[in-house]
């Protein structure tokens, strides 16, 4: 997934706001489910929902205003009723942003940990 920064991306200083990567990465796994038909909203308007439990971020070099942000997102682990996503925020210099890694547990509308649906879980393998 691209990511134009914009002026509302960042902070006094022209910096992308750190928090704002964590934006980027839902919408990096949003996309990478829906490529592998996965409906985020289908799931939810049915009673399954995915939350995180789980980010962690490690930043290594600044994103600036005007910046082009690539994000690398890849599902490293699936199981039962979690899965696990790992990300690389590179900019188009080819310089390394940011490593993450978030963990999903899957509930149901109660927010008790359930099984992936097995339609969802196969798709996934």
């Amino acid at each position: 997934m691209q990511v134009k920064i914009y002026y509302h991306h960042t902070d006094a200083g022209g910096v992308v706001y750190y928090a704002r990567y964590l934006e980027f990465l839902e919408e990096a796994r949003t996309l990478l489910l829906a490529e592998r038909g996965v409906s985020v909203r289908e799931l939810a308007e049915g009673g399954t929902l995915f939350v995180v439990a789980r980010q962690e971020i490690d930043y290594k070099s600044p994103a600036f205003y005007a910046d082009t942000l690539r994000i690398l997102t890849r599902l490293s682990k699936l199981g039962t009723a979690s899965m696990e996503f790992e990300c690389e925020i590179i900019n188009q210099h080819e310089r390394l942003i940011s490593l993450a890694k978030t963990t999903l547990v899957c509930v149901g509308k109660d927010l008790k940990p359930r099984a992936i649906p097995a339609e969802v879980h196969k798709k996934l393998s």
